[in-house]
């Protein structure tokens, strides 16, 4: 119906321009506010609010990368204080058994032998993987820093839309995480078969030494091997967490309109605060105009600006400014004056300090006693208080 409309109207248009009544084209600004550009950086609310749903710049290969060069590394010092405590639990595990088949040997007694072993096992390789996820987890600290939010593991129902998954099969991230793997097959391969090429003669020699050496050459083969691979991943993880930052730093930007509408919702409409400030002027007026009958004097300049001054020895130390405006405020303090019979006295110089210098309902500082007063003096002259 909508469409019908619309065509209606142009069909109307266009007849009109046929008269020689004007073309006039018609157009949806909605259709323009969709492509608008994102040139804005984001707020500090967008921000925050991004962190709050588990948004961040993150990248899942540099935390990878620093578990293997961590794991590695303490795999490089240690394994020869791991290998010599290997060596002792397989004896001890040994010596265990040759005990017990001395005499009644029960599948009670295998299973603890076989749980003391694995225990020792685990006590062996605890400060290993431990020293791996402290570095994992310092890293993950640093990338996002300390902030817990529940918002991404709560159930969204639009990630069970096949289209949408459909859609993420082919996008650009997915892409770049494609070629990102390649690079890293590619990478792999070659680091492996360089190193295995380098040190193809020194394999053949297994076949000539006992097997603990045999073991520890293979270990140190593979850890050095271990070592190359993850410097890699380390380095593509350095990329990918810079491509991540940039990506997240992009896709926060704000359009102008965003930006306008985040205000609004976070300090409020412009229009509505310029009501409320209006609202409270007119308020702020009458009141003053209430009080304004009270005043002994208004001082003019004497078409722009009036000032209203009461004086009253048991209540104040000072003159007291009752009100003040300029044009169309004047007019009225002005108006309101001569219908209550107030003496109205020009003096421009006076009249500008009042205006620009004293609030509403304050008294006359001391830098504008003498002026105040001889105005006040001849006011009380006229009236014959004095």
């Amino acid at each position: 119906m909508i469409g019908m409309d619309w065509e209606d109207s142009l069909k109307q248009d266009w007849n009109k321009d046929k008269e020689g009544q004007g073309y006039l084209l018609p157009y949806r600004l909605q259709f323009f506010a969709e492509g608008a550009d994102k040139t804005e950086q984001p707020t500090a609310k967008k921000l925050r609010d991004a962190r709050k749903e588990g948004q961040v710049a993150r990248s899942k290969e540099l935390t990878t990368a620093t578990e293997l060069v961590a794991l590695f590394l303490a795999l490089k010092v240690f394994v020869s204080y791991m290998g010599e405590k290997f060596i002792e639990n397989f004896k001890r595990s040994f010596q265990n058994i040759e005990k017990m088949l001395e005499g009644e040997f029960t599948p009670m007694m295998a299973e603890g032998i076989l749980r003391d072993s694995i225990i020792r096992i685990i006590v062996i390789c605890l400060p290993i993987f431990a020293i791996a996820v402290t570095v994992a987890f310092t890293v993950v600290l640093y990338q996002v820093k300390w902030k817990v939010s529940g918002q991404i593991i709560k159930p969204k129902f639009s990630k069970l839309n096949p289209v949408s998954g459909f859609k993420k099969i082919f996008s650009k991230d997915k892409v770049f995480d494609l070629f990102v793997e390649v690079i890293k097959i590619v990478l792999i391969a070659y680091t492996a078969y360089n190193t295995l090429k380098s040190e193809w003669n020194t394999l053949f020699i297994l076949y000539d030494i006992s097997l603990f050496q045999a073991v520890g050459l293979i270990g140190k083969l593979v850890i050095d091997l271990g070592l190359k691979i993850s410097m890699i991943f380390l380095i593509i993880g350095l990329g990918d967490y810079m491509y991540q930052k940039f990506k997240f730093k992009k896709d926060m930007m704000m359009t102008k309109q965003e930006v306008k509408d985040e205000f609004k919702q976070s300090e409020g409409d412009p229009q509505v605060k310029r009501k409320i400030r209006s609202k409270m002027m007119e308020v702020s007026q009458r009141r003053m105009m209430q009080q304004l009958p009270q005043a002994d004097v208004v001082i003019t300049n004497p078409t722009h600006l009036a000032a209203a001054i009461k004086y009253d020895k048991e209540t104040s130390e000072a003159p007291i400014l009752l009100a003040k405006g300029a044009d169309y405020i004047a007019i009225k303090i002005k108006e309101v004056a001569k219908e209550h019979q107030i003496e109205i006295v020009e003096n421009k110089p006076l009249a500008r300090m009042l205006y620009y210098n004293v609030e509403v309902g304050s008294e006359i500082p001391p830098e504008l006693y003498q002026m105040t007063a001889e105005v006040l003096a001849y006011v009380y002259k006229l009236k014959g208080k004095i």
